[in-house]
């Protein structure tokens, strides 16, 4: 049996409108091979996945640093670690994994928790994980109409009909900008001000129905429904997605054990952007400074890693798998010696 480590948030059941579920929790891992040798995993490895998920990848790593391996898991939703108990607790594992109800941000926190000093292994897969987008009272999609929540931690937090009812539409605007690369925030910002004056936008056929109106039809992308950024930016925002995943790498980088690994999966630019900016400044820190002006105080140009590699998916992968397609693996080890950080 998996060991259940409560998070300092209290977690909270996740049903339904009409109380049942209405999919089945189905997780494909994306980049699976590719992740499982990129980590460089053994027996005895301590491995953490800080974005739980289905367990698809977790199972993977568990088997192979088995028999005498740790893993760790980590999710901040509910439903997910439900699905993730469930698969580790039938696949016949060797040892228990640690499962804990957590935000990544709050990593060092979590592994406090769990009495875990550092690790060998550590993976993000970032994103929505298709079950979420597969339960339409979870908020994220458009493509049915369901309370406009898009919250990943069900039990804190602002929905995004809360966050869209007090923005102001300068800052609606600027948030589809930034988080959606919008073309037409501005005027979906005051489509969404204008509408709520007349009765609050509390679902996501509303919000995808006003953002469709706002898009000017022979402005609008073939290949995506209009309201698509819209969404994508909205959920970034309520859930301080790129802020948080920030903080994240960083606490992964320091925990990670000489010449432990670290992957992360992106599924778009921001979110790679942050990550290969990661692995930029902690594989060559020294790069931004000027070489005229003496070394700041306190500064430590070693590196956290030794090398930094990027894997994209194999043309079958993308292929069977659509959410594969836009999927960037990009891999850090960290350096034989830690020095002070």
């Amino acid at each position: 049996m998996s060991t259940w480590i409560p998070s300092i948030r209290s977690a909270v059941s996740w049903k339904t409108r009409d109380g049942t579920l209405t999919a089945e929790y189905r997780h494909i891992p994306v980049l699976l091979h590719e992740c499982i040798d990129a980590l460089a995993l053994y027996d005895g490895a301590t491995a953490l996945d800080c974005t739980l998920g289905g367990a698809g990848h977790s199972e993977a790593i568990a088997r192979s640093i088995a028999p005498h391996g740790t893993l760790i898991g980590i999710d901040q939703d509910d439903m997910a670690l439900e699905a993730a108990r469930k698969r580790l607790d039938s696949a016949g594992l060797d040892s228990d994994p640690i499962l804990l109800k957590g935000n990544f941000a709050d990593l060092d926190e979590l592994l406090v928790v769990a009495r875990v000093p550092g690790v060998d292994a550590v993976l993000f897969d970032l994103g929505v994980s298709s079950p979420q987008f597969d339960f339409p009272e979870r908020g994220f999609s458009y493509r049915e109409d369901a309370p406009l929540d898009m919250r990943m931690d069900t039990s804190c937090g602002e929905t995004a009909a809360e966050w869209l009812a007090r923005a102001s539409a300068e800052e609606i605007a600027e948030v589809l900008a930034d988080f959606g690369e919008e073309r037409f925030a501005h005027r979906i910002a005051r489509a969404i001000v204008e509408a709520r004056s007349r009765a609050p936008i509390t679902t996501t056929g509303a919000l995808a129905k006003l953002v469709e109106a706002a898009v000017p039809k022979n402005r609008r992308d073939a290949a995506q429904h209009p309201a698509t950024r819209t969404f994508q930016a909205v959920r970034i925002q309520v859930n301080h997605e790129l802020d948080e995943l920030k903080t994240a790498l960083e606490s992964a980088g320091a925990l990670l054990a000489p010449a432990g690994r670290l992957a992360v999966i992106s599924f778009h630019s921001l979110e790679d952007r942050i990550v290969k900016r990661f692995f930029e400044k902690r594989l060559h820190p020294d790069r931004d400074l000027d070489p005229r002006l003496p070394m700041p105080a306190g500064f430590n140009a070693q590196p956290w890693f030794s090398d930094v590699i990027r894997i994209l998916p194999t043309k079958s992968e993308a292929e069977s798998n659509p959410r594969a397609r836009s999927s960037v693996l990009r891999v850090g080890t960290r350096t034989a010696r830690l020095w002070e950080d």
